[in-house]
């Protein structure tokens, strides 16, 4: 027998996992799945700005050699100036890193920093990749707890008593998926106070930081010192609705003094795979620097606003079911009274979800939440698909009760 790699052992990606291969199933089968698994806008008709789409096509010439293995200079620089403007102090575009959408990034960050056993304060929830990426690269992912109570902010004190002196790095996704939490300033500078006492690296996962709602205020993580190390990601997929074009980034900021043999490994991977997607990195600086047409969609009558409430409303009155209203992203994490349907596996609650009414949810513990009573929803359909999808969930729930 052939056998995988060790190292897959406690790795998982529940967004795409069994109960998305039985969704393939059904399909096959002849159902129709309303897929709020994942955080993909194209297939409910959002699409990336025209300009940029333009932009690509009148480069698809000067494309098709290689880039510089970290990315088109004018892309890098464009993320500076991003950046820049952002309050964020001596950028280089040397530490700029372009890649085929964050995941990769998300990857080489992580690998180029752990040794076996190094740990990683992840939060819970979390997007799931980061805990993979930790296990894969041999390292332990160590989950501090969000306090659902406290609008899913990080519980501070839950991550110090967590620090060990095998904690090398902290993961703070924010706006956050799939809570869509967005985090005070105040919270911030908690969390990088902690990292510049314990000489942590600042993972900085901000892919949403134009997601927000109810003149929500963001901070980015990297304005808050220049006495910590800051690797922060952010990309075209969600802020820019362009999720298959593959175009992410990463920003290595704030005590690079003392990260020189880090940014060496950095670039070391960047190098082994030659370079990103080039047409998609022609795309970069055409949306960092057109018309930022997502604020449109996030206010209360567009697009996006509107789905929001449709599903924080429709969500709240169904009887057991509670949820906190996010502040960003395009996601809900509601929580199930576990007594009220006898909850006992949240995987065995999605997969009768999709079975009885053919909507594809993914359940909590596959955030790496440790309770088996939360899901979270996708709000992408357009609003009377949204709510019609809703309105087969409050059906299902009507009459639900896990068998032991």
């Amino acid at each position: 027998m052939i056998n995988r790699s060790n190292r897959l052992n406690n790795v998982s990606y529940d967004l795409c996992g069994p109960l998305y291969e039985k969704a393939k199933e059904l399909e096959l089968l002849g159902h129709r799945i309303t897929k709020l698994n994942i955080g993909n806008p194209a297939p409910f008709g959002f699409e990336a700005p025209e300009e940029v789409v333009q932009h690509i096509i009148r480069n698809l010439s000067n494309a098709q050699g290689y880039s510089d293995h970290k990315g088109l200079l004018s892309a890098r620089e464009a993320v500076k100036r991003y950046y820049d403007n952002k309050g964020i102090w001596n950028i280089s575009n040397e530490e700029i890193f372009l890649g085929n959408g964050l995941s990769e990034l998300i990857m080489h960050a992580v690998e180029a920093l752990l040794n076996e056993g190094d740990e990683v304060l992840v939060p819970s929830p979390d997007y799931p990749l980061w805990t993979a990426a930790v296990r894969f690269a041999g390292g332990k992912a160590v989950h501090y707890r969000c306090d659902e109570e406290a609008d899913w902010f990080p519980d501070v004190q839950d991550i110090k008593r967590k620090l060990t002196s095998r904690t090398r790095a902290v993961v703070i996704i924010n706006p956050n998926n799939p809570t869509g939490a967005v985090y005070s300033k105040a919270l911030l500078q908690e969390l990088v106070a902690l990292a510049e006492e314990h000489n942590l690296v600042v993972f900085a996962d901000e892919i949403y930081d134009k997601i927000l709602y109810d003149e929500t205020a963001f901070t980015s993580a990297a304005t808050l010192s220049e006495d910590v190390l800051f690797v922060t990601f952010s990309g075209l997929s969600k802020n820019y609705l362009a999720a298959g074009f593959r175009a992410g980034w990463m920003l290595v900021s704030g005590a690079r003094h003392k990260a020189k043999d880090y940014i060496s490994g950095l670039n070391t991977l960047a190098s082994l795979r030659v370079c990103s997607n080039v047409p998609a990195q022609y795309a970069i600086e055409a949306a960092l620097e057109g018309q930022q047409s997502i604020t449109d969609l996030t206010k209360p009558h567009g697009r996006l606003g509107r789905q929001r409430a449709i599903c924080y409303e429709k969500l709240s009155a169904m009887p057991g079911i509670s949820c906190v209203k996010p502040k960003g992203a395009f996601y809900m994490f509601p929580k199930l009274d576990v007594k009220r349907f006898k909850l006992q596996d949240d995987q065995q609650f999605a997969l009768d979800l999709l079975s009885e009414q053919q909507v594809l949810l993914v359940p909590g513990t596959g955030f790496n939440y440790p309770h088996h009573d939360h899901f979270r929803v996708v709000y992408l359909p357009e609003p009377q698909e949204l709510s019609q999808t809703l309105d087969r969930l409050a059906s299902f729930l009507k009459a639900y009760q896990q068998e032991g």
